[in-house]
């Protein structure tokens, strides 16, 4: 019984054959949680990549389709408008005529801060339905943008937005329009460029069949509570551009002001179509992007090539 406990303990001498086989699972444990660990990292790097793709390409698709969907509403808006007669647009004058009488009477203060005591507003110049009362064309920094009544959050998302309170931007002495747009949106690029101009530019506001040239004749910066810039001056009419700044911080408020020139002649019979837009931004970024993940996807897909061992674990070529 001793002799049979003693030989049960007695330790077991290992063989050359047993360390190599020994060797031989401990890499082939190795591989197969190498070959796991490639398996997850693999999809999770292209997943990165395609997430990054994304960001860098979002800001110009944003971008081109804003302004594709700002391009459809101003020509929208002249296909509207090209079905009215001349009554139409007579009456439609008339009533933001009476409107601006009406802001003068109450003085640019009181207009500003109760624009409510201002009956019809919303209902004025609106042609089509849908708050346009017509657009701006800025040719310097490449601007075509609709002109919504009012500047509510969701206005100001995807176009400019007309100041209640001011002046309709339909001209005529004693009148002074302020037309606001955000700038720096990712989404759309809109009065990002604003600080481009500069004294002597001209920008364009066309109202029915009407074309209003204006060129800037002052740039000022100001707190939002100094508002005496925008007030009705007697027998000027201006048009004031607003926006946030500086860029990215927005304390304060840029304003760009124009006063009435004639409109030259080639610009009175100009009329916008729904492909008015810019494709550069976007068509570089995807001629960019889509070849990286390509290439990337490829590269992930290639099958490994399997690895063979030796009877002592060796890696065979």
């Amino acid at each position: 019984m001793q002799n049979q406990n003693n030989n049960d303990f007695t330790p077991k001498i290992m063989t050359v054959e047993d360390v190599r086989y020994r060797k031989r699972n401990r890499r082939r444990a190795e591989r197969r949680a190498e070959s796991k660990k490639r398996s997850f990292v693999t999809p999770l790097l292209f997943l990165t990549l395609l997430v990054g793709v994304a960001i860098v390409i979002y800001p110009s698709f944003a971008s081109w389709w804003n302004s594709k969907v700002q391009s459809r509403a101003v020509a929208s808006y002249d296909d509207a408008v090209s079905s009215l007669s001349e009554t139409d647009y007579s009456e439609y004058f008339e009533a933001a005529y009476a409107y601006n009488e009406e802001i003068n009477k109450l003085g640019s203060a009181t207009a500003l801060t109760n624009p409510e005591l201002l009956e019809g507003y919303d209902s004025i110049l609106n042609v089509s339905g849908t708050g346009i009362m017509g657009y701006i064309t800025i040719e310097k920094i490449n601007v075509l943008l609709p002109i919504y009544h009012g500047t509510s959050a969701s206005v100001l998302q995807v176009g400019a937005g007309h100041l209640e309170g001011t002046s309709l931007p339909v001209g005529g002495e004693s009148t002074h329009a302020v037309i606001s747009a955000h700038r720096g949106l990712p989404s759309a690029t809109l009065f990002t460029h604003l600080d481009q101009m500069e004294v002597g530019d001209t920008f364009t506001i066309t109202i029915l069949n009407e074309i209003l040239t204006y060129e800037v004749d002052q740039i000022s910066i100001v707190y939002p509570y100094e508002i005496e810039n925008v007030y009705v001056e007697e027998g000027q009419d201006y048009v004031t551009l607003l926006t946030c700044t500086p860029y990215g911080i927005n304390t304060q408020r840029l304003m760009v002001r124009g006063h009435r020139i004639e409109t030259e002649a080639a610009k009175k019979t100009i009329r916008v179509t729904a492909e008015a837009y810019k494709i550069d931004t976007i068509v570089v970024s995807v001629l960019v992007a889509v070849p990286m993940v390509i290439v990337l996807f490829v590269v992930v897909s290639l099958p490994k090539k399997k690895r063979h061992y030796d009877d002592r674990g060796r890696y065979d070529l």
